[in-house]
């Protein structure tokens, strides 16, 4: 193996693969480094419908064919069955009081379901990672890039016009690192960075599995049924309770991911983890029968944002740089959108006033998300609020989303742009509507009737429905 290279990639997850693909295709070479080995099990395994279009995106404007099919659940099934995942048809909210049973009410006041597709063939996923990560790190292999697994760096030396990164029986050398080995990786411990609070924070922890045998939510006795938008199921299912909330995401492997995040102690794993299922009856009917297939894994601090996220000759995915919370699904769209400006900046030949505007909009997009999820902590026990602060959310992604499919990425520039802006000027998909009870399905009338706020017309709209196959065949 070469010892010197253009480009080296620490932490092989998806962005990691994925930003070693792309610097191989504009022609460096690369080394793509793993502590770990694969198939592996990574927390992150949710996709949106902004987070799919940026990674299709970055797959034509780099000519990553390989990658496409895995940014709908159809051309997915169609392409890769073997690659395990789950469809994700919207995100699924059900409020719990402590100590008694869910139930359905009229209004529906105590659930929220909003959905992010019209149908299955072009809708979300659920990634199971062990099986992804792999996939994208063989991709990567395939098309020239060294990789490497099973190997530790401790140690950093900047020299002249290169970076060493040394451990155990192992040195190479690189014209420019990037760090995609997450919170507190490899960057942060080794330049010894100072962590930095995002402010008015709660202070979580979170503990976590994958289980079988776990009950859809539509099989537990509570569940009421009728005719919601999407089956509740095929979604990022959310359990709000006072102090914390549990997730539950399905693979078509058998497998579930669950989880919970919460301020409460969860350091004991099983014991904790059945702790909270005795606070919330529902919940433990649906993992009643359940079995943990990994051992629990358990985070005593959630929450953490560097110090920095660039310096001279290195720079951190926005995955390295920061986390906050897995609720809302945010992490892949941050990440997305970091790799796909670290590949402008690459061709750039890493210009740096070009990396200090990286770091400030990676900072601005990670403090604007963690506020946004500190207002929801804080309505965990009054649901209305909560659903207040939500519509917010959904109302920024789904404009950003369609700003960018209708050609106007100049009206999205970054991450939950506009979310801090009155929601009547950003709601293009006919939320925050209380003749809905609730319940808010993907309506292409929705966006026509908005598209005014897009600067497009009707027929830019039905024009851009037609490409992207939002009508069911």
């Amino acid at each position: 193996m070469p010892k010197d290279f253009d480009i080296a990639v620490v932490g092989s997850g998806f962005g990691g693969s994925l930003m070693a693909m792309i610097a191989r295709r504009l022609g460096h070479s690369v080394i793509l480094i793993e502590r770990g080995h694969h198939p592996r099990f990574a927390i992150g395994e949710s996709s949106t419908p902004l987070a799919n279009l940026l990674l299709e995106e970055i797959a034509r404007e780099y000519e990553l064919a390989a990658l496409l099919p895995l940014t709908k659940w159809g051309t997915w099934q169609a392409t890769h069955p073997e690659i395990a995942c789950g469809p994700k048809r919207g995100f699924t909210f059900y409020h719990h009081e402590l100590g008694k049973p869910w139930k359905s009410e009229e209004l529906r006041r105590n659930e929220l379901l909003v959905a992010a597709s019209p149908h299955d063939r072009i809708a979300d996923t659920h990634w199971y990672r062990a099986d992804v990560d792999h996939f994208f790190v063989r991709e990567a292999q395939n098309i020239g890039v060294e990789f490497v697994d099973r190997t530790e760096l401790d140690s950093l030396e900047f020299s002249g016009d290169a970076v060493r990164l040394s451990g155990p029986n192992f040195s190479v050398s690189a014209r420019f690192v990037i760090d995609a080995s997450g919170p507190r990786g490899f960057l942060f411990r080794t330049l010894r960075l100072n962590e930095e609070a995002f402010e008015n924070f709660p202070r979580t922890q979170a503990l976590y599995t994958h289980f079988d045998n776990a009950l859809r939510w539509a099989d537990v006795p509570c569940y009421s049924g009728g005719e919601p938008p999407y089956p509740v199921d095929d979604a990022a299912m959310h359990h709000i309770f006072p102090g914390g909330w549990i997730w539950v995401l399905r693979f078509n492997n058998g497998i579930t991911s669950a989880g919970v995040a919460t301020t409460r102690d969860v350091s004991e794993g099983a014991k904790s983890w059945n702790r909270v299922l005795e606070l919330l009856p529902s919940v433990q009917q649906q993992f009643g029968r359940a079995k943990s297939v990994l051992p629990f894994i358990h985070l005593p601090r959630v929450a953490f944002r560097s110090g920095k996220a660039v310096g001279p000759r290195w720079a951190m995915l926005p995955s390295a740089a920061g986390s906050i919370d897995p609720l809302l699904s945010t992490g892949f769209p941050l990440t997305l959108w970091g790799v796909a400006r670290l590949a402008k900046i690459m061709e750039q030949n890493w210009e740096p006033k070009a990396l200090r505007e990286y770091e400030r909009i990676t900072f601005a997009e990670l403090d604007r998300t963690a506020k946004l999820v500190a207002q929801l902590y804080s309505h965990f026990d009054e649901f209305d609020k909560f659903c207040e602060v939500a519509m917010r959310y959904f109302a920024a992604a789904s404009f950003a989303e369609a700003a960018r499919r209708l050609n106007r990425p100049d009206k999205a520039p970054s991450f939950l742009c506009g979310v801090d802006q009155p929601i009547d000027t950003i709601n293009v998909a006919g939320l925050n509507d209380p003749g809905r009870r609730n319940w808010y399905p993907c309506r292409g009338k929705d966006l026509i009737e908005n598209c005014g706020k897009l600067g497009v017309s009707a027929d830019e709209v039905r024009a851009m429905f037609r490409r992207v196959g939002f009508e069911a065949a």
